[in-house]
């Protein structure tokens, strides 16, 4: 496992500190917790656009589409 350093500005720090203690987490594992949450949450986001762009080709390419009042 590496390390890695962040400098997280004292108010940031305190309400981390704070919320972690609150859900039972170290602040460790709560700033762990979270960058893994936001991360999949970037993935998830990238994977949406990316079937759009899909679909979107599909629909410029043939022409087809459901119409909104089905």
């Amino acid at each position: 496992m590496s390390t890695t350093t962040i400098r997280l500005p004292d108010k940031l720090k305190t309400r981390v500190a704070r919320a972690a203690d609150h859900a039972g987490k170290t602040a460790h594992g709560f700033i762990l917790e979270a960058i893994a949450e936001k991360t999949e949450s970037a993935e998830r986001r990238e994977r949406f656009r990316g079937e759009a762009e899909k679909r979107l080709a599909v629909l410029l390419t043939s022409g087809k589409s459901i119409p909104w009042t089905e």
